[in-house]
């Protein structure tokens, strides 16, 4: 139980789903705020600090794709998308650019504030005690909630740290899909459910960019993936 209600920003044009979710998440001991348009949203963001993002994608003026790209310039903060039932391609988009996840609409408000608690409670600070994780030129300090490569610095999501640190911890072992999503997001895979494969792929495309080969995440058909150390000439 936190002492303090925890800020997050409500984003979205529907009025009566935003007073709904507001009035549930208050209840759930958050403190949201709310905001209707992308522009709104990103004003209170640069004069307020939030621990998290309810973001919708359809929006009129500024789509919340948009208003997710410029968040990420700036920020790692995590972000759960609003997708409309049956939209995967606006669902991939989200992930690609950066979300944590996402709740399709109509959003049951229980549903939120279960993600909303399972990213929360992923990316809380760890214990100082926790000693970082090495993979050969790979270095995740799990306290710190940082990544480096050759000592480059890996410019990871807060979910992409923690997949890749699950898949670290078992570095040259299989590890199930069913078990990345419990430890990564929070809840139980679901059917056509992307949602790792595509933060797998941002991932791997930081690592190329610094490691060539060296390290890699390789696909286990039908049953999940495994983080493996490669020869430098491979």
């Amino acid at each position: 139980m936190f002492k303090h209600p925890r800020p997050i920003l409500i984003v979205d044009d529907d009025i009566e789903l935003v007073t709904l979710l507001v009035d549930y998440l208050q209840l759930e001991g958050f403190a949201p705020v709310p905001a209707y348009c992308g522009v709104e949203a990103l004003e209170l963001m640069n004069r307020q600090e939030f621990e998290l993002v309810v973001l919708d994608v359809v929006m009129p003026g500024m789509s919340g794709v948009e208003v997710l790209k410029q968040i990420r310039e700036t920020s790692q903060i995590p972000i759960v998308m609003l997708t409309a039932k049956g939209d995967p391609v606006a669902r991939i988009l989200g992930l690609e650019l950066g979300a944590d996840d996402y709740v399709p609409k109509p959003c049951p408000p229980r549903e939120l504030a279960a993600r909303i608690n399972a990213i929360l409670r992923r990316t809380a600070a760890m214990p100082s005690a926790i000693a970082p994780v090495v993979v050969g030129p790979l270095t995740i300090n799990p306290s710190q909630r940082i990544a480096t490569a050759n000592g480059i610095s890996l410019e990871l999501t807060g979910t992409e740290l923690t997949l890749l640190e699950v898949l670290a911890r078992k570095a040259g072992h299989p590890v199930p899909k069913d078990e990345i999503y419990q430890k990564v997001l929070g809840r139980a895979m679901q059917r056509y459910d992307r949602a790792i494969d595509v933060h797998v792929s941002s991932i791997r495309h930081k690592l190329m960019a610094v490691l060539n080969q060296q390290v890699a995440i390789e696909s286990i058909r039908g049953v999940g993936y495994q983080l493996v150390i490669r020869s430098p000439l491979y």
